[in-house]
């Protein structure tokens, strides 16, 4: 294996790292948070943070299409019919009878 050859540096107070170096620093400071997901005592922590961009991708998709909510109202029923939705999804509830649940 041959080590790669040093950065160029503009000053020595201030040396630029490479990628790869600035990220293992990143998870030394931040080792604790980033190994949380494995911690046995502090159960229902994820892997990865997908569900949660999958709850409000819709959200903003609407935004995006319909150019926003007219009023907050608008917002918060859309935003309570989704969050009926997808619990739903999560728990294996068939979605078109959540009438019949409500």
């Amino acid at each position: 294996m041959t080590a790669l050859p040093p950065l160029p540096q503009k000053s020595k107070d201030n040396s630029k790292r490479r990628d790869g170096h600035n990220l293992l620093l990143r998870l030394k400071a931040h080792k604790q948070d980033v190994l949380r997901c494995l911690d046995l005592r502090v159960p229902g922590v994820a892997f990865t943070n997908n569900q949660a961009e999958q709850d409000i991708r819709m959200m903003k998709v609407k935004q995006k299409i319909s150019g926003g909510f007219r009023t907050m109202g608008g917002a918060e029923t859309f935003a309570t019919i989704r969050f009926f939705y997808q619990l739903c999804v999560s728990k294996g509830i068939n979605r078109l009878r959540l009438s019949q649940l409500l």
